[in-house]
């Protein structure tokens, strides 16, 4: 099944909320000519990451539920975030890391699943110099299609023929079950095949985390379970520095530092997913942590400042660590 912004939406449906998603999330303005390689390179340690745009969604402030229009005014006030007809847009980014001779791809991207608009990462990822064949390990943070579409070539081969898949075990366990998928409604089904097919060519090379295993070589998982029971951060050991690969965390970096407990639709479950996140951000506060998020403004890179009873986030210069 190829998924449309029309079909993904109905999928929300697996999670309590999900009845006002259709109207709430579109997919931004289209490029006139296709994808534009968008990336950024920066140094960290003994390691190399490189953040890949694959493309940006609009999401409207009232999609959250917890939604209050004048505290969503309040969190917008002095910042340069401007919500269009269609929302606010927020970036869908991928994660390659290079250190040792080996290289890591964290999520995939959406591939030709979601619309024109989204898919730039194969792009980003040529224009980094680095072919498919040439990552030896993909880790996924969840198996939603904006993090593994990319798995799949059009005709649905493995696009990283070469590669490794690490996936928590829980993630898998949760998509692949015939229970869960039985209990969600028919509309939604078709979000469960599209998971199990995305990852289907790689189940001969699949490693399946269970805590804070290690997941390639200098990365290990951090389990951060509520927007999906499987959701997983990955820790980067880069020798004398840290970085944390936090995935959705965060949706919208405009709403979400300032109201933390505002949750998506999409979180298969909502208290858990704003108490992971609440919990993330006391963390990288108090340990003054580097992290990167797949919705976090591009190239995603920064810290977690706290600012009265919430937070803030505090960008990487551009050109950090080059």
């Amino acid at each position: 099944m190829t998924i449309t912004r029309r079909t993904l939406l109905k999928a929300a449906a697996i999670a309590p909320a999900a009845a006002a998603a259709p109207a709430l999330i579109t997919p931004a303005a289209a490029a006139p000519q296709g994808p534009t390689p968008v990336l950024h390179q920066f140094t960290l340690g003994d390691a190399r990451i490189t953040a890949l745009l694959d493309g940006h969604l609009a999401i409207k402030p009232e999609f959250f539920t917890g939604y209050d229009a004048a505290k969503a005014e309040a969190a917008l006030a002095g910042s340069l975030y401007r919500e269009n007809a269609k929302g606010l847009e927020i970036p869908v980014n991928g994660y390659l890391v290079e250190q040792g001779g080996e290289y890591t791809l964290i999520d995939t991207g959406t591939a030709q699943l979601m619309g024109p608009d989204l898919g730039a990462l194969p792009a980003a990822l040529a224009a980094a110099g680095v072919t498919p064949e040439q990552i030896t390990t993909v880790l996924l943070t969840h198996i939603h299609p904006d993090h593994s579409g990319g798995l799949l070539t059009p005709d649905g081969r493995a696009a990283f023929a070469n590669a490794e898949l690490a996936v928590a075990a829980a993630e898998w366990d949760y998509w692949h079950d015939e229970a869960v998928l039985a209990a969600v409604p028919e509309e939604s089904r078709g979000f469960f095949q599209t998971a199990r097919s995305s990852v289907a060519p790689y189940a001969n090379r699949l490693k399946l985390l269970t805590g804070e295993a290690e997941a390639a070589s200098g990365l290990s998982a951090v389990p951060l379970p509520g927007h999906t029971p499987g959701h997983t951060g990955f820790m980067l050991d880069a020798g004398s520095e840290a970085l944390l690969f936090w995935g959705d965390v965060v949706h919208s970096a405009a709403l979400q530092f300032a109201e933390p407990d505002w949750t998506i639709p999409f979180d298969v479950d909502q208290a858990l997913a704003a108490q992971t996140r609440r919990q993330m951000f006391d963390r990288a506060a108090a340990d003054d942590l580097l992290v990167v998020g797949m919705h976090l403004d591009f190239p995603g890179l920064g810290k977690v400042l706290r600012a009265g009873k919430g937070f803030r986030f505090h960008q990487a210069p551009w050109q950090f660590g080059l």
